[in-house]
Formats: structure tokens, C-alpha cells, sequence
């Protein structure tokens, strides 16, 4: 694999640790800036609001920018957004911050994957960006929990300066590594886009796929307010917590890409949105005993994002019968459902810890997560009327982002 390509495996691992990382962070967020606990979930909101709107949106209208001058420009934007939060005097400007970082986000892994196969010949292609994701696997596994440990011990602040620093690193990297003469594929115009959002088999996709993330992060966004106040971990001990998640994480999407080619993806999703909401509904009683809650983190973990690689395989599937002409595009809305999803859960969240307290997020959670299997059961009876056999997909363990 040509070096550019661990360019962009770093960017990708910057960008998946600022995403995740203010998950950990949370009550320390919230304690120094003055505001509720609701209130620092906002910020996981916003960030991935900007990552859905600059997906489709900013990835239309760059879509004549050299390839590498684009990269180039978006991890300039990376890097600023998190030296604005760095300096972020208050909780607006941290806000504006977030919104700003998702920007970047969202147009990173619209290019990053056609940058990546172009650096490789065409039967690497699926390897070159299955490794620029694990980026993004390495992130949960060491990022999260190394800049959760930052952000207690020297301040949220030093958390995303230390992002700033990796944002510079794969920058340079970018410049020197990556080739100025990337092929440029034919931008897809956001009425491409929106004719896509008019096919409801891939729209039923989309639902799948907000409320299957939605409802993680109802309780996900709020796990550090749960640790320290319900089960009685210190501050200092959630980053050992979110380590121990972000492995049993990477474990469980390699297991869910398995699952999907073994059992096809509907058959797959089925067993993944099941697993998930039994383990959130768990929670909701293992949460007071500092070992259950433990234990039930690894389990979710292992589920939590074991729906990815079904979901995205599905997604292609459809396109491929709906809109054979648009198929990129209706993957990519794809990443933007997923973020949708964040972003409702968490906003969701903060309601329902306002209105009627931390635990009753994960069985909030586990009900939402109960509506995605039903529009699956829902999109498997569909497929079956159509005449439509699943067979095993091509499905690879590789982030959602």
C-alpha cells in the first residue's frame, strides 16, 4: 500500500477521535463551561449535523476542485475548527467550532474513498479503503479513550489542541504524500441527490439506518454522565471505560461485516438491532453495579456498530435496483442517515435526561432501536414480495463516516 494512503488513514484517525471524543468529556464540558449535562450532549448534535449537511451539500458543490487541493483545504478546516474550540471562550463559540469541524468532516469521506482506490491498482481497491477506515477503528480504540485521559487531567481545552497537532501531521503528510494528479469522477449535483430521496425503497434504507444509530446515541452520548453518577466509576477511570468500548468496538465490526456476507445483510441487521436493544435494555438495570455496567459496555460495544457494514451493503443493494445510475450518491446519504441519527439521538437524549433522568436513556434507546428492526423485518417482507433473494454481500468491516 503506497504511503499516501496512511496520510489519509491519519487523517481519518484525527477525524474519528474529535468526533467521539467529547463523548467522554461531557460532564468535564459541561462543569467548566457553567451548563447543564442536556446542554454539552448539544455539541455531539451539532457536529453531526454539519457532518450530514456537508456530505451531500459541499461535496456537490467542490465537486470541480482538484482532488488534492480539496483534501488539502479540508484538513485546513479540520485543524482550525479544533484550534477554535482549543480557544473557545464560551459555550457558543464552542458550538460554532463543532459545526465547523463536522463541515470538514462530512466532504473528507465523500472524497477520501475515490482518493484511496485511485492510489491503488483495481483489485486493491476494496483493501485500500477498508485501511483508510480503520483510521477511524483505531481512533475508538486509542483516540477516544488517550484524549478522554487528556481532557480530565489537563483541561477539555488540551483535548483538541492535541487533535490540532494531528490535523498539522496529516496536513504535511497530505502535501508530501498524496499526488497532484488524482482522477476526478464526475461530481454528482445535489439534483442527482435529491432524486435519490424520491426512491422510498431507498428511503425505508435511510429510516433504517437514523433510527438504528439514533437510538445508540440516546444512551451512548450520556455513558460518562452514567459512569460517574450511577455507577460510580471516578473521572479518571471513563477513559479506561471508553478503551475497553473501543475495542470490543472493532471486534464487532469485523464481526457484523461477517455476519452480513454469511447471512446476507437483512438477515444480518436483523440479529445486530436485536442484540443492540436487548443490551441497551440491560443496561438500564446493570448500570448501579460498577463490574455489570462494565461488562454490559463491552457487550454493547461489540453491537453498537456491528449494523454498519449490513446497512452500507443494503444501501447498495437498493441503489443498484433504484437508481443504478446514482449508487455513490445513494451511499453517501447513507453516511449522512447515520449522522442524522447522532444527531437526533443526542439531541433526544438530552431531552429525556431533562425531563426524566440519566437512566431513562438506555431504554429509550432500546425502543428506538426496537422501531429500526421492525423497518427492516418491514424492508425484508418488501424484498421477498419483489421476488428479490439476499445473497451474501461484499461487505467489509469499515466506519460509517
Amino acid at each position: 500500500m503506497p504511503l499516501a494512503l496512511w496520510a489519509l488513514t491519519l487523517s481519518a484517525f484525527a477525524i474519528g477521535t474529535t468526533e467521539f471524543v467529547i463523548v467522554g468529556l461531557i460532564p468535564t464540558i459541561a462543569a467548566s463551561l457553567g451548563v447543564s449535562v442536556p446542554s454539552a450532549g448539544l455539541l455531539v448534535s451539532l457536529y453531526a449535523l454539519g457532518v450530514a449537511i456537508g456530505a451531500p451539500v459541499l461535496t456537490a458543490l467542490t465537486g470541480r476542485v482538484p482532488r488534492k487541493q480539496l483534501l488539502l483545504g479540508l484538513m485546513a478546516l479540520f485543524t482550525i475548527g479544533n484550534l477554535v474550540a482549543w480557544m473557545a471562550p464560551g459555550y457558543y463559540a464552542l458550538m460554532a467550532a463543532r459545526v465547523l469541524t463536522g463541515l470538514a468532516h462530512g466532504v473528507f469521506f465523500s472524497i477520501g474513498s475515490t482518493i484511496a482506490t485511485s492510489l491503488v491498482s483495481k483489485e486493491k481497491a476494496a483493501s485500500a479503503i477498508a485501511l483508510m477506515f480503520t483510521g477511524l477503528t483505531v481512533a475508538l480504540v486509542t483516540g477516544v479513550p488517550l484524549g478522554t485521559w487528556i481532557g480530565q487531567s489537563f483541561g477539555w481545552q488540551s483535548t483538541f489542541l492535541a487533535v490540532s497537532l494531528l490535523g498539522v501531521i496529516a496536513f504535511i503528510g497530505s502535501y508530501i504524500l498524496v499526488p497532484s494528479t488524482i482522477a476526478m469522477s464526475k461530481p454528482a449535483s445535489l439534483l442527482t441527490q435529491l432524486a435519490v430521496l424520491r426512491k422510498p425503497r431507498l428511503l425505508l434504507v435511510y429510516a433504517m439506518t437514523t433510527l438504528g444509530y439514533g437510538g445508540t446515541f440516546i444512551a451512548f452520548t450520556y455513558l460518562a454522565p452514567i459512569l460517574q453518577e450511577v455507577s460510580g466509576f471516578s473521572a479518571s477511570s471513563v477513559s479506561l471505560v471508553m478503551l475497553v468500548y473501543g475495542v470490543s468496538v472493532a471486534f464487532g465490526n469485523i464481526w457484523g461485516g461477517k455476519l452480513a456476507d454469511k447471512k446476507g445483510p437483512i438477515k444480518a441487521l436483523q440479529i445486530v438491532f436485536a442484540l443492540l436493544a436487548a443490551v441497551l435494555l440491560l443496561l438500564t438495570f446493570t448500570a448501579s453495579n460498577m463490574w455489570l455496567a462494565l461488562g454490559t459496555v463491552l457487550l454493547w460495544g461489540a453491537v453498537a456498530f456491528g449494523n454498519v457494514p449490513g446497512l452500507q451493503v443494503y444501501v447498495v443493494q437498493r441503489a443498484e435496483r433504484d437508481a443504478p445510475q446514482a449508487v455513490d450518491v445513494a451511499s453517501g446519504l447513507n453516511i449522512a442517515a447515520f449522522n442524522v441519527g447522532i444527531a437526533l439521538g443526542a439531541w433526544g437524549g438530552g431531552l429525556i435526561v431533562a425531563h426524566m433522568g440519566l437512566m431513562a436513556t438506555p431504554w429509550i434507546g432500546a425502543i428506538v432501536v426496537v422501531g429500526a428492526l421492525g423497518l427492516t423485518t418491514l424492508a425484508g417482507w418488501l424484498d421477498r414480495r419483489d421476488g428479490l433473494v439476499h445473497v451474501a454481500g461484499t461487505s467489509r468491516a469499515v466506519g460509517a463516516h
